[in-house]
């Protein structure tokens, strides 16, 4: 294997720490990690401005129309479904870093042309269709370089906390990006949205450029095709892995659909405007930031199979209070808890899988993993946007909510595989 030196800070086991603090930001006394995370913090704020502008926006000029919603979230996830296998291979082959500064580089410039069209007032539908599938095709090749590169800037046990923070950075952004979104859509416009996105990503292209990677791939003259079989190979063997990326794909396809739709819950079950979507927005992004800081706080704990299925039957149960609310203030405190238990989920499952996987095989067996999330991503938007205007937002909502529930509590009840991990 190739290593390339690093900071005495980034690999010297810290001293043990101590208390609840303490214990549950760690991983921040390796210097590298704590860059990358903020780094990719603030840059993640300027994507979820970007992400609550876009919908919004989608939906004013196909006069709130919630399928046209749909084909864009399809169109960003749906890349990720087809090149994710060969970004894999590509994440085991080649420096990660530099995979990544290409993905950040071309989602910047995507930035800045949607903000151009929109400042130029000549913005269409079309466009942010084109625009999100270039960005989702950047994505799909930069998800499995980031998800191989962060488990190198820690030790293996400190794996556990890290994840958790990085699920932390990325909803805190969800916190902090709807709120700015909102007072730009009501004060500025969309296109100010889009454009601070462009310029955030200036912030995480710096950190990749100064960080330290400990560990780099060798390069390899092996057939793609036998490189992804490998992959494949290694899920299929390992047990336990199966089930971890069904869930995975299940939870996506169902959970992450009380997100997507926010827009349209906003509008049509309370009448509200850009800030009541924003501010429930930011309410599931708090929830979520308070389900990662427990499961850092846990670390690596025993039963965390059976706990992250608990944890999804209760985003079921979660997900049906959400829909059927009639409050506004209920459906607030309903879709936070939503988010701690979505995020909860997916913080453990996705550290089961990392412990399990080793560094060389890293890019390919993750690539698989985000295949099953942007999988069920691209699917899932398409499914509920076509049946909210025959059943209603509601009741599609709370009849996945439903699912989710039944999904736990099979698992719970006959696949050992799960709960003993």
């Amino acid at each position: 294997m190739n290593h390339l030196a690093s900071s005495t800070e980034s690999t010297s086991p810290p001293q043990a720490p101590q208390g609840v603090i303490a214990r549950t930001f760690q991983s921040f006394q390796f210097r590298d990690f704590r860059m990358m995370w903020t780094g990719a913090c603030t840059s993640q704020v300027g994507t979820q401005m970007q992400t609550a502008a876009q919908s919004w926006t989608v939906l004013e000029l196909s006069k709130n129309n919630p399928f046209y919603l749909g084909v864009d979230q399809f169109l960003g996830q749906i890349p990720i479904v087809l090149f994710a296998l060969l970004a894999g291979v590509l994440a085991d082959r080649r420096d990660r870093r530099t995979i990544l500064l290409s993905s950040q580089y071309t989602q910047m410039a995507c930035a800045f042309v949607m903000a151009a069209l929109a400042f130029a007032d000549v913005l269409q539908v079309w466009h942010v269709w084109c625009l999100s599938f270039i960005i989702g095709t950047a994505q799909s090749f930069g998800g499995p370089a980031y998800s191989a590169l962060i488990p190198t800037l820690v030790p293996k046990k400190h794996l556990p906390n890290a994840i958790a923070l990085n699920s932390i950075q990325f909803n805190l952004a969800r916190v902090i990006g709807p709120s700015f979104a909102g007072i730009a859509l009501t004060t500025l416009g969309a296109a100010w949205c889009f454009g601070l996105n462009g310029v955030s990503f200036l912030f995480v292209i710096g950190t990749l450029y100064i960080i330290k990677v400990s560990f780099v791939p060798q390069r390899s003259s092996e057939p793609f095709m036998d490189s992804m079989k490998q992959g494949f190979g290694f899920i299929l063997d390992r047990p336990g892995m199966r089930p971890l990326i069904l869930l995975t794909f299940m939870v996506t396809l169902l959970g992450f659909q009380i997100i997507a739709f926010l827009p349209v819950f906003a509008k049509e079950a309370f009448q509200g405007n850009a800030q009541t979507y924003t501010t429930m927005m930011s309410f599931s992004a708090a929830g979520a930031v308070t389900g990662a800081l427990i499961v850092a706080a846990m670390g690596r704990s025993k039963n965390q199979g059976r706990n992250s299925l608990i944890a999804l039957v209760l985003l079921g149960v979660l997900t049906v209070c959400f829909a059927m609310s009639r409050n506004i203030y209920i459906a607030c405190a309903m879709i936070f808890l939503a988010g701690m238990a979505l995020m909860s989920v997916f913080s453990m499952i996705t550290s089961l899988v990392q412990l399990i996987v080793p560094d060389d095989m890293r890019g390919r067996v993750m690539s698989v993993y985000n295949l099953a999330v942007r999988g069920g991503g691209a699917i899932g938007p398409l499914i509920v946007g076509s049946l909210i205007p025959v059943f209603g937002v509601r009741n599609v909502i709370a009849g996945a909510g439903v699912l989710l529930l039944c999904l736990g509590l099979y698992f719970l009840a006959f696949n050992r595989r799960v709960t003993e991990l």
